[in-house]
């Protein structure tokens, strides 16, 4: 498959959230999404990356943006991990890898001086369109989400 550009139109999945919903990505057209992809619940990068797009949330949202954090979770690990840390995000569970595998982002990842394969953390951000506007491949955690606002902020300017 193809590395997703942007400007492409973006893959369409639906999964199950930790809110009982099915989320469709095709079903938000007319508002921009931000999809943050991360590895695993309970994690310390990845609890970092939800705390912080929590803490950022209200923003996103008077900015009409809706924000989806996607892992290969369950949605039982997703209530149990946003129930622990109070989070504000929606998290949609793809133990199947569907949305994950669409996007290009499972393969081959090197950490802490290991080769695996894995989740390759990437957040997009899909405008009002369903076409992707941004890619941003995650190499730094911290600050993350405030990268992604400032991106968002420009868009709904431009």
């Amino acid at each position: 498959m193809p590395a997703l550009v942007k400007g492409a139109e973006a893959p369409d999945f639906e999964l199950m959230t930790d809110k009982g919903t099915l989320f469709r990505l095709s079903d938000q057209k007319g508002s921009p999404v931000v999809l943050f992809f991360y590895p695993q619940d309970d994690t310390e990068g990845c609890t970092i990356e939800n705390l912080e797009f929590s803490a950022e949330a209200p923003e996103f949202e008077r900015l009409g943006v809706k924000l989806l954090g996607i892992s290969p979770d369950s949605v039982d690990a997703h209530c149990a991990f946003r129930d622990k840390y109070a989070l504000g995000v929606t998290l949609a569970a793809d133990p199947e890898r569907k949305a994950v595998e669409a996007y290009g982002l499972w393969g081959q990842k090197h950490t802490f001086g290991r080769d695996y394969i894995g989740l390759i953390r990437t957040s997009f951000l899909i405008d009002r369109d369903g076409n992707i506007a941004e890619i941003w491949p995650v190499t730094r955690i911290k600050n993350h989400a405030g990268k992604v606002l400032e991106a968002v902020k420009a868009m709904a300017a431009a």
